[in-house]
């Protein structure tokens, strides 16, 4: 199966002001964020991208942007990598949310959170890795076992394909960290995936590229002892 990137979009104009921005409107990359989203293609140089995919929302179409036009690929918008859906919480001031019962619940027992009026994590998890799989198998078809393709998400979502692939409960989700602009690398195989990289900043990532396996060698196999690297 294909390499995925996960990549959370840049810093906007929401991150740090203190506002769960979830799917509002008119959130875009602050100048911070459209300079992290510029450096994107050097940081990629070394990446042949089989394929694009985004959420709907505008702070990762600009953040892929500069990458996209550069590569001349035309990006898939995905509705399931989206932006959780926080319902009534949506726009909310994080100080007030803070006093909410639910905010326990959301930290400590995931699974179990459905935000008012809106979806509930679990259900993000089902969708988001869904749409992975999907895709996944897509470009694996159509490019090969050894193509690398880009999605670009948000922060929670991102944490919960992550969780997923290693095989971790979504009640703990929230150990796992994926930064504005940062790179999470999974390797599908017929059995189980492979957690390469986990909120990355390099830039560096030939090394993710996979090469083309030996006849006898199983790709869904863990190297005993460790691997020997790049």
């Amino acid at each position: 199966m294909a390499t995925l990137i996960l990549l959370r979009h840049a810093q906007s104009t929401a991150n740090g002001s203190g506002v769960l921005a979830g799917r509002s409107p008119g959130v875009q990359l602050a100048e911070a964020g459209q300079a992290q989203a510029a450096k994107l293609v050097a940081r990629l140089a070394g990446v042949e991208l089989a394929a694009v995919v985004s959420s709907p929302l505008l702070r990762c179409q600009q953040t892929i942007a500069p990458l996209t036009g550069e590569r001349g690929i035309e990006p898939v918008i995905e509705d399931d990598l989206s932006e959780v859906d926080y319902g009534e919480w949506t726009g909310k001031a994080i100080k007030d949310l803070l006093k909410e019962p639910l905010w326990t619940v959301v930290q400590q027992h995931p699974s179990a959170a459905v935000f008012p009026g809106g979806e509930g994590l679990a259900s993000v998890q089902a969708r988001a890795v869904a749409a992975v799989r999907r895709h996944d198998a897509r470009i694996t078809a159509e490019h090969g076992d050894e193509a690398v393709w880009l999605a670009c998400s948000h922060g929670d979502v991102i944490k919960a394909v992550l969780a997923d692939a290693l095989g971790t409960h979504l009640d703990s989700f929230q150990r796992i960290v994926a930064d504005p602009c940062s790179v999470s690398v999974v390797r599908y195989t017929k059995t189980r995936p492979f957690v390469v990289r986990v909120n990355d900043h390099g830039s560096e990532y030939a090394a993710i590229v996979p090469v083309k396996p030996k006849e006898d060698e199983n790709t869904s196999d863990a190297v005993v002892g460790g691997s020997t690297g790049p």
